[in-house]
């Protein structure tokens, strides 16, 4: 893999005031990137933004797109593709556009809207855990991120500027990178609080000591 070339500023907006998007919209704003404008209404989203996005215009989805040459859409999978494609519905996306999604269940297919009307899509998932506070800024160092894409330079450019280790994976393995991450993290805590339960059971007033 050959060495990524630092990518030039681009204007950023975010579409999905959550933990992962915030500190990534962050985190690009440290590498020299601007975040323009980002979606977000609930308390939470509001509280993350005033944190992590200071000073940036909380908008409406379509005018986050037209606002930005990078679209970091960090929303939940089941959101992601209705919302990709009504966009395109109102002519958000344009050619030479940078969309990037976070999913980890999903490849770059599910951005195809936004790749017909001229944009360069990708999937570039972050395998951590997010708090959505500014110490998982630095925790990115050294994160692998799951990347699916046409257009490969311009994703290692990104992630290394967010100080991660791209990982490609094909677009029809992505279910099978995602159902893996799921079983790392989700199954793994259910475990131990099944083996601390038990040993509790068993009369042991500190499980966690002994596991």
């Amino acid at each position: 893999m050959s060495a990524p070339q630092r990518a030039r500023s681009l204007t950023v907006g975010l579409i999905g005031t959550g933990r992962v998007g915030s500190v990534l919209a962050a985190a690009l704003a440290a590498a020299g990137h601007r975040t323009v404008a980002a979606t977000g209404g609930s308390p939470d989203s509001l509280d993350r933004a005033a944190r992590l996005l200071p000073g940036v215009p909380l908008l409406p989805a379509d005018e986050v797109a037209a606002r930005a040459e990078l679209v970091l859409v960090a929303v939940p999978d089941d959101v992601l593709g209705p919302l990709v494609a009504g966009l395109a519905e109102l002519g958000a996306w344009r050619p030479g556009q940078l969309v990037v999604h976070t999913s980890g269940a999903h490849g770059a297919a599910v951005l195809a809207p936004a790749a017909r009307a001229g944009a360069r899509t990708l999937a570039m998932h972050p395998a951590m855990t997010f708090t959505g506070y500014a110490a998982d800024l630095d925790r990115l160092a050294g994160t692998s991120f799951g990347v699916t894409t046409a257009h490969p330079d311009a994703a290692r450019a990104l992630v290394a500027e967010l100080g991660g280790e791209p990982v490609e994976i094909a677009e029809a393995d992505r279910p099978l990178y995602h159902a893996g991450l799921v079983v790392g993290a989700n199954y793994l805590v259910t475990l131990v609080n099944e083996a601390a339960d038990l040993v509790a059971r068993a009369g042991v007033d500190e499980p966690g000591r002994v596991l």
